[in-house]
């Protein structure tokens, strides 16, 4: 019986990111049945906070305090630094601007921007740790880093032309850019690519010195934030929100990752 009963304590940490994972997937749903405005902007807010929730509470939770708080702070300050040069210079993304919509700023930042990179990046690294267990261990970095760079620009593909709409940010010279998405120039994912990279390499470096190994739950409810961010977005894209072409694209990009997964699943 005591046995039985320290597997359940030992098993309630595991189970924490879960839930805002949950809210997350119910607060997205409600995103495009949604008019613009106040209630748009409230649901944006919502599921960036669960988002960033998720990544930092499965961090902390799976691979101990210290990568939990290294991830928050790492991606927080490489978020500010990569936008606000990109508003002042147009180097690597663009020319673009903010909205007032988003709120207060650090540096011309809104707070929320560093918070939606959050949601994404830690989902994006683990993913590729699971595309790359693979690769020889000598070639498995460099191939790790890179796979989670393009798994991060992947979702900006899907995400941006979606904000773009809810007037958060707009580019003053959109073209030229990827065909069915007339809003967000190709610099925009070159930028994206450039700061993935740099981001990850922290990142791994990270997990590198201060990670629990092994870890200590499975990476599923960020995982589920992930997918249900780029391929239930794409849904919405095409059912509700009236951005075919990003819909197009977001399944075009997910296709090839879970080919590499059930091709990972049927092995022994």
């Amino acid at each position: 019986m005591s046995g039985l009963l320290a597997a359940r304590a030992g098993n309630r940490p595991a189970a924490v990111p879960w839930v805002p994972a949950a809210l997350l997937v119910l607060t997205a749903i409600a995103y495009p049945l949604t008019e613009g405005g106040a209630v748009r902007d409230a649901v944006s807010w919502t599921i960036v906070l669960l988002g960033s929730t998720v990544s930092v509470v499965h961090a902390a939770v799976s691979r101990g305090t210290r990568t939990g708080a290294g991830v928050l702070l790492v991606t927080a300050a490489t978020a500010v630094v990569f936008e606000s040069v990109g508003l002042s210079t147009g180097v690597p993304y663009g020319e673009y601007g903010y909205s007032d919509d988003l709120g207060p700023t650090l540096l011309g930042v809104p707070f929320l921007v560093p918070l939606a990179w959050l949601l994404m990046a830690w989902p994006s690294w683990l993913l590729a740790r699971r595309l790359t267990r693979d690769v020889r261990p000598a070639r498995r970095r460099p191939a790790r880093v890179a796979v989670a760079a393009a798994v991060f620009a992947g979702w900006d593909v899907v995400l941006d032309p979606q904000m773009v709409q809810a007037g958060y940010w707009t580019w003053a010279h959109p073209q030229p850019s990827l065909p069915g998405i007339d809003t967000v120039p190709l610099t925009n994912l070159a930028g994206w690519l450039l700061a993935g990279l740099v981001l990850m390499t922290l990142l791994d470096l990270l997990v590198a010195r201060t990670a629990l190994e092994p870890p200590r739950t499975g990476d599923g409810a960020p995982l589920l934030v992930l997918g249900w961010m780029t391929l239930g977005g794409a849904v919405a894209h095409a059912g509700w929100l009236g951005l075919p072409g990003s819909a197009v694209w977001g399944v075009l990009l997910a296709v090839p990752v879970l080919i590499a997964l059930a091709v990972q699943a049927r092995r022994p």
